[in-house]
């Protein structure tokens, strides 16, 4: 028996005609892989001639399961190729140069003699490639429509938009302003997935956020998952979560309190809205928010563009690449984000201004912005040298602070009881209570009448 040699990913064998649905895919696994290669019918894996009945009809029903199966299409040369004197084999011979190919809908990648389904990453990548932009997810019509859409997330984002003068006209009508963002598919009541994705409750948008207890993924003291909201809704979900979990320090400043924090938080903002502007959407994975004792680290699911590195976009001067035009254009209008590829160096630049040290990490799957809590530790230092230096005054000015503040307030509601308060001036229910005290032993406030309907008097 004749043997023609072994499979190679540009090489494939099919016994018979009868496994036409794999020979499919594997024509299209070796063309998003090579762009072109060979598939015999009538060959055993191993190489070795079978044969099989060839005729017109059989000629006809492989070229038309091409024909039908495949999209780009393809258009391969159809022979009948002997061995042996006698035994009929089709040969088919094909190229191509149109990636990503879909064989009944499903693009596939060669990998050795497998027909591996592709990754959504690699699918769209091939897509932008090709000039694709129009087949991409953020293009495709969706599920949803006006009757999905967060309110409030629209309200806030147009608010925000008319006031940085990047959307000049005047209608608030929900309708015309997307259609001016063009977020309409073409029947003109379903959404695209970038209008769903950008202000409906939508699934592809989740996140997963933590805190853990030292500073590995050991054991975590907060968990929170959000299954669904809008790009809108949840960066400021995800921005608040950090500010609620990162430390503070607070300055007297004169007769003020000063707050600062160990992050900035516009650079907190830029990272979190670009996770979300960037990211691959569709992949099944969710974008991660990790705060650990030492750093907080933003994930963006979908990886750095391949090819490129962080440190290339520093300097403010590398043109934008965008694996979501339609999301990034509709949030550079509110001025979340800017299309000039310049997010990385304004984080950098805000980071360096705090004394906070920031880094950029790519991994396989994912791209991580990294802040590192180095400054509670110099905030500690300064804190122990003042101390040293100073030990009384900060407290006691800070004490004077709460006081004044407190009369103040109720010079403006009198009722207002410890509770309030404490709300109000952001110190404990403790303190209050005790600078309260003081005050009404110096005479400085007085209560009039019971508990629960009583007042305060300011002197």
């Amino acid at each position: 028996m004749e043997n023609i040699g072994i499979e190679t990913e540009q090489i494939e064998y099919k016994k018979t005609t009868g496994e036409l649905k794999e020979a499919i895919t594997s024509i299209v696994a070796i063309l998003n892989k090579h762009g072109s290669g060979e598939l015999y019918f009538g060959v055993r894996n191993n190489g070795d001639v079978l044969g099989q009945v060839v005729n017109d009809e059989t000629l006809r029903k492989v070229s038309q399961a091409i024909k039908n199966h495949i999209t780009p299409s393809i258009f391969p040369e159809i022979t009948i190729k002997t061995f042996e004197g006698e035994k009929q084999t089709v040969y088919v011979k094909f190229s191509g140069d149109q990636q990503p190919y879909l064989a009944h809908n499903i693009a596939r990648i060669r990998q050795a003699d497998e027909d591996l389904v592709m990754s959504q990453e690699m699918y769209s990548e091939m897509l932008l490639a090709r000039g694709g932009e129009k087949y991409s997810w953020e293009n495709l019509p969706s599920e949803y429509t006006i009757e999905n859409i967060d309110m409030g997330a629209f309200r806030s984002y147009l608010t925000k938009a008319k006031a940085v003068g990047r959307i000049e006209f005047d209608s608030d009508d929900l309708v015309v302003v997307l259609e001016k963002l063009g977020l309409f598919s073409k029947d003109g009541i379903h959404l695209l997935n970038a209008g769903a994705a950008l202000f409906c409750p939508c699934t592809t948008n989740d996140v997963q956020m933590a805190k853990f207890a030292t500073n590995v993924k050991a054991t975590f003291t907060d968990i929170r998952r959000e299954d669904k909201g809008s790009i809108i809704g949840l960066s400021k979900v995800c921005e608040q979560y950090i500010i609620d979990a990162m430390d503070w320090k607070a300055d007297i400043i004169g007769l003020d309190r000063v707050e600062t924090p160990e992050i900035p938080i516009e650079a907190i903002r830029e990272a979190v809205v670009n996770s979300y502007g960037h990211r691959l959407y569709n992949n099944n994975q969710c974008n991660e928010i990790d705060v650990f004792k030492d750093r907080i680290e933003i994930h963006t699911t979908g990886g750095f563009p391949k090819g490129h590195t962080p440190e290339e976009f520093l300097d403010g001067n590398k043109k934008a690449i965008r694996r979501n035009k339609i999301i990034t254009g509709v949030l550079y209008y509110s001025k979340d984000m800017e299309t000039f590829a310049t997010g990385l160096k304004r984080i950098k630049d805000l980071c360096d201004a705090a004394g906070c040290k920031v880094e950029f990490r790519t991994e396989k799957d994912d791209f991580v912005v990294v802040f590192y809590r180095n400054l509670r530790e110099t905030w500690e230092k300064e804190s122990k040298k003042q101390s040293v230096e100073n030990p009384k005054h900060q407290h006691d000015v800070l004490k004077d602070v709460l006081e004044n503040r407190i009369m103040a307030l109720l010079s403006e509601n009198n009722k207002l009881n410890q509770k309030q308060i404490s709300a109000r001036t952001g110190s404990s229910i403790a303190s209050v209570q005790r600078a309260m005290k003081k005050l009404s032993e110096q005479g400085r406030i007085i209560r009039e009448g019971g508990k629960r309907f009583g007042y305060w008097k300011v002197k």
